[in-house]
């Protein structure tokens, strides 16, 4: 059987168990093209809300 060697400190023990608490980031479906991203972020396609805020090269011609 294992036996520890030394104390775990409650520092290093809170360290440990940091990760157990960990969420998954909270994401948003842009309206317009259904794509998912971060909230608070454009699309991967330039969109916000709804509306386009970032021209890309594609877009243009």
């Amino acid at each position: 059987m294992a036996v520890q060697q030394n104390k775990k400190s409650p520092s290093r023990r809170g360290m440990h168990r940091a990760n157990d608490f960990l969420t998954n980031p909270a994401t948003a479906v842009e309206p317009t093209t259904g794509e998912i991203h971060l909230r608070h972020h454009i699309s991967p396609n330039g969109f916000y809300r709804g509306r386009k805020v970032v021209s890309s090269k594609s877009d243009n011609g």
